[in-house]
């Protein structure tokens, strides 16, 4: 069969986090595929360029017009709950939770911007874009907080190589040294000439990167004789 629409997967994901447990993305796709009864070859089945199944990227735009509306929040990267606007639909026991339904709940909820009258086919494809942009920006930021730390270390490496500091990546590796699992933590040249050094500290913090850390960051720099620095978390900060 084939994978199942965004709508069609609405009412089955509220049904998940009625029991009121926080949900994470992959706990989710589990469930619709269990709800829907699908083979290994549909739960595998990618969409073109490889980069996600159709059921997990599915699954997320299904989430989205349940948050959109109010009826789950994200309480974490890739992580949903249930709200109490979600509470009363499931209490409705409804056949099916289609667009009219969540229009509804959009129309009342003062944050929801409504369409102006007068929008044009080029607002609507900016908005599309905007929208497919800032999604794909949280997917990615999903998949950095689920890397391991050897993943973790090579992804940065790659951005610093990307914006032109330590030369190549080999020499790159080499000049900036390991901080166990939380990250890397050392030393590179802004350029190919090394005619000027930069700090760089990558650390894999799990919640808010506060005041402090920075302030530890900036003092470090002098202690590296560092001019420069650059700080990289998958945290918020």
């Amino acid at each position: 069969m084939p994978i199942p629409g965004k709508f069609s997967m609405t009412l089955p994901i509220l049904v998940l986090l009625g029991d009121g447990k926080d949900h994470e993305a992959h706990q989710i796709v589990a469930h619709l595929a269990q709800h829907f009864n699908l083979s290994e070859a549909e739960k595998n089945e990618l969409i073109p360029g490889g980069a996600q199944t159709k059921l997990a990227r599915t699954a997320r735009w299904a989430k989205k017009e349940l948050t959109d509306a109010g009826l789950a929040e994200h309480v974490g990267w890739g992580t949903c709950r249930i709200t109490e606007h979600g509470h009363q639909v499931l209490n409705q026991k409804p056949n099916t939770i289609d667009k009219a339904l969540l229009d509804q709940y959009k129309a009342t909820d003062s944050l929801v911007e409504a369409d102006p009258p007068d929008r044009t086919p080029e607002d609507d494809v900016r908005a599309a874009y905007n929208t497919i942009r800032s999604y794909l920006a949280q997917e990615i930021l999903e998949m950095v907080m689920r890397c391991s730390s050897s993943f973790f270390e090579r992804l940065v490496l790659d951005v610093l190589v990307g914006m032109g500091y330590g030369g190549s990546k080999e020499e790159a590796s080499e000049a900036v040294g390991r901080a166990g699992d939380e990250g890397i933590d050392g030393t590179i040249s802004e350029d190919r000439l090394g005619l000027e050094m930069i700090y760089v500290q990558a650390k894999r913090w799990k919640g808010n990167v506060g005041r402090p850390e920075i302030q530890k960051f900036a003092g470090a720099l002098a202690g590296r004789k560092a001019g420069k620095g650059v700080f990289i978390t998958r945290a918020l900060c």
